[in-house]
């Protein structure tokens, strides 16, 4: 085979590839381009038949309508608080935690680490009379306390971070302690400048599934004011009439924090996950 004949298969071969590709990224990305486009249709071309992507005309109805209708400001409002203070209290305590699990020894560390390991696999729907009883009781329902105490820590950030500590060298730890570092000391000073990258990573799987949560703050929240985006944007859909184009404006609204999240921690993200490789 003469090295023509390579160059061009290497070349197809890059062809195929990147179409390939493209048409997943298509598939992937077509739900969110169907979402913008129907936020810009008049109702009455949403809910036509047959189903057309593009329509004869756009429409803001959507988007002013929404702003009339329900306190959109204060539900953005409240999602940014609860998912910020979740997101920040969580990442502190996982943290410390997973450092804990991975570079300490103290009695029963293997157990607890099962122990908070078997949290994950309890779906919240087992849980949620319990915890809307405890958090009813100590009379913080409506409050941002009571959103935020029962999520200040994840057993999913806890294992992410005893990960990443697990492979960082021992010599660094040891390197602290000659230098007269207590505990505290060297992994505020050693071990969390390192962990950089996980922790960014951690924030934006926190601050993600905390910002699109419906069923929690739903649970939490009776009053209107209290509402965060997902819940409030529920009560658009009726037994008999679901508003499918404010719906969507307000789906298109709440997702612009976390395109902007992930844009300025993409490198970051992606490093964190390479870096953490989930070691047990």
């Amino acid at each position: 085979m003469t090295p023509t004949n390579n160059i061009y298969r290497k070349n197809a071969g890059k062809i195929i590839i990147t179409i390939l590709l493209a048409a997943l990224a298509f598939i992937v990305l077509y739900p969110f381009i169907w979402m913008l486009v129907t936020s810009f249709k008049p109702e009455a071309e949403i809910v036509s038949y047959p189903p057309k992507l593009f329509s004869g005309r756009f429409s803001l109805d959507s988007y002013i309508n929404i702003w009339k209708r329900v306190p959109f400001l204060k539900y953005y409002r409240n999602t940014i608080i609860f998912s910020t203070a979740v997101t920040v209290t969580s990442l502190v305590f996982d943290t410390m935690a997973g450092y804990a699990f991975a570079r300490m020894n103290f009695p029963g560390k293997n157990i607890m680490f099962l122990l908070v390991m078997g949290t994950m696999m309890i779906p919240f729907q087992v849980i949620m009379v319990p915890l809307y009883i405890e958090i009813f009781k100590f009379g913080l329902i409506n409050t941002y306390p009571g959103l935020v105490l029962p999520r200040a820590t994840n057993a999913f950030g806890i294992f992410m971070m005893r990960s990443f500590f697990i492979s960082l060298p021992k010599g660094l730890e040891e390197a602290g302690r000659i230098d007269g570092c207590t505990e505290f000391g060297i992994f505020r000073k050693i071990m969390v400048p390192l962990c950089k990258p996980a922790i960014v990573s951690l924030f934006i799987f926190h601050f993600m599934y905390q910002w699109n949560d419906l069923l929690y703050p739903l649970l939490l929240t009776t009053d209107d004011n209290m509402k965060t985006l997902p819940s409030g944007l529920a009560t658009f859909m009726g037994t008999h009439v679901v508003e499918y184009g404010i719906i969507m404006a307000g789906a298109c609204l709440s997702l612009l924090p976390i395109l902007i999240a992930y844009f300025i921690a993409q490198k970051q993200f992606v490093q964190g996950i390479a870096m953490t490789g989930m070691k047990g």
